[in-house]
């Protein structure tokens, strides 16, 4: 099934600060390459924008044929110090001419440089920092730690791990357990039933957001909150991007605290400056006792990150919880560029103030089409419209599409829709981007909305 159109079809040319497309869409000269891929690749690599990515340069991706796309992916955020930073650039040659690619978990100086960084930004007494590679890797070996604390400290009996429904934490086993997609599970045949979901308050599919719903459902599953071991929730759900209200995850850390449980906020999308807060979980005045890190880490490579309490932490012994390319050096070096970038170009402060400007103009699009934007949620650079059929509450997939596909054709890139059903238009720019170019965005989304819509 192509989700979007293979056939290079006549667009409007484009010559802008920002934007440039000069060609065909898709690239007549590139279905070549996009045939190739699609023969020897599995079904699921080809559900993006149908582009050649040449190169990419801070908020901007190019092809080889002269087109130039501004970007609203981060490359699904990942780049928030923009694509191709300088400084992780020299960094990583620097790395390389080295000669130190590869170490295992045997030390290297930079690694502790960079554990040093990740802890100085955690809550105090979050002084344990564990390196992987992906995002996936950091959620299934937080949900190992909290289970392993739960039966430790209550015995057997005390290892269920509460998520909410519709959370994504990755697509590794247990992090599929964990999540909260009923379709992604299907494939587990056995689910385990120390996995419980319970609604997420959203305020949209979910109205009522008091923790009495919380409390219920465990009720309802027959779950006794003592033997709750952790509870894992994304700090927003990507599939909205979605909120918790700030009383909620306070009576949620509460919760935690009364039962002994740990409290596991999944920042892999939403660290880093991303939502205008280094980390997204300030924005409820919670203290986790885990954070899975990953995606924006490094702005680049490949690396994820565990930054938990030391009791917890140091639950298992000597090469007993490690990873092939644990710390491996040049995802460090980068991601150490990264966080100092961030920090030096005050890119979380960035991403709070032209969140403001998004914000207000991704509402005054909805205003326009509310019968068929249902919602609109954003907080700093990360934000969504929830593209639904008109007056109800039910995922308009193919509409959503034509929104992305109209973008693309304009020269502004997102990824493919997202959440439940794929009705989210996301967005998501790096945090660099300037107000210039943001607002630029914001009239192309426009524009495509009230041809769509």
């Amino acid at each position: 099934m192509e989700l979007y159109s293979r056939v290079p079809i006549d667009v409007q040319k484009i010559d802008t600060k920002f934007r440039k497309i000069k060609t065909a869409l898709p690239v007549p000269e590139s279905m070549e390459i996009i045939e190739r891929l699609e023969k020897y690749e599995p079904t699921s690599m080809s559900g993006q924008p149908p582009i050649i990515w040449d190169r990419a340069e801070g908020f901007q991706v190019y092809d080889k044929w002269g087109n130039m796309w501004l970007d609203w992916s981060s490359g699904v955020l990942i780049t928030n110090a923009g694509h191709s930073h300088p400084r992780v650039i020299k960094a990583l040659r620097e790395e390389v001419d080295s000669k130190l690619l590869t170490s295992y978990v045997f030390y290297h100086e930079k690694r502790a440089e960079l554990v040093d960084l990740l802890q100085q930004d955690a809550p105090e007494g979050l002084d344990k920092v564990f390196l992987l590679s992906t995002g996936s890797e950091a959620t299934e070996n937080a949900i190992k730690l909290a289970r392993t604390y739960g039966v430790k400290k209550g015995g057997r009996d005390k290892h269920v791990i509460v998520s909410f429904n519709n959370a994504f934490h990755g697509r590794t086993l247990g992090a599929q357990l964990a999540g909260g997609i009923p379709t992604l599970k299907e494939w587990i045949i056995n689910l385990d039933p120390g996995f419980v979901n319970v609604p997420f308050p959203d305020g949209f599919f979910q109205e009522d957001v008091s923790f009495d719903v919380f409390l219920d459902s465990l009720k309802a599953q027959g779950i006794e909150p003592k033997n709750v071991a952790g509870v894992i929730t994304e700090s927003y759900q990507g599939a909205g991007p979605f909120f918790m209200p700030k009383e909620y995850a306070q009576k949620l850390e509460a919760f935690c605290r009364e039962n002994d449980a740990l409290l596991i906020m999944d920042e892999v999308q939403a660290g880093f400056g991303r939502s205008g807060k280094w980390f997204t979980f300030e924005h409820y005045d919670v203290k986790p006792d885990l954070i899975a890190c990953g995606k924006g880490i490094s702005s680049s490579l490949p690396i994820s990150a565990v930054i938990g309490r030391n009791d917890v932490m140091n639950m298992y012994p000597p090469g007993s919880m490690t990873s092939t390319h644990s710390a491996s050096p040049l995802p460090v070096v980068a991601a150490i560029a990264n966080i100092k970038a961030l920090k030096d170009e005050r890119m979380t402060e960035n991403a709070a103030a032209l969140g403001e400007i998004l914000e207000e103009g991704l509402m005054n699009i909805q205003k326009k089409h509310s019968d068929k934007i249902g919602f609109v949620t954003s907080k700093g650079l990360v934000a969504g419209l929830q593209i639904v059929k008109p007056n109800t509450k039910e995922g308009d997939k193919e509409t959503a599409y034509k929104i992305n596909e109209g973008c693309f054709r304009k020269g502004l890139l997102m990824f493919s829709p997202v959440g439940i059903g794929g009705m989210c238009v996301k967005v998501a720019p790096p945090l660099m981007i300037t107000k210039e170019a943001l607002e630029d965005g914001l009239k192309v989304l426009d524009e495509v909305c009230d041809e769509v819509l």
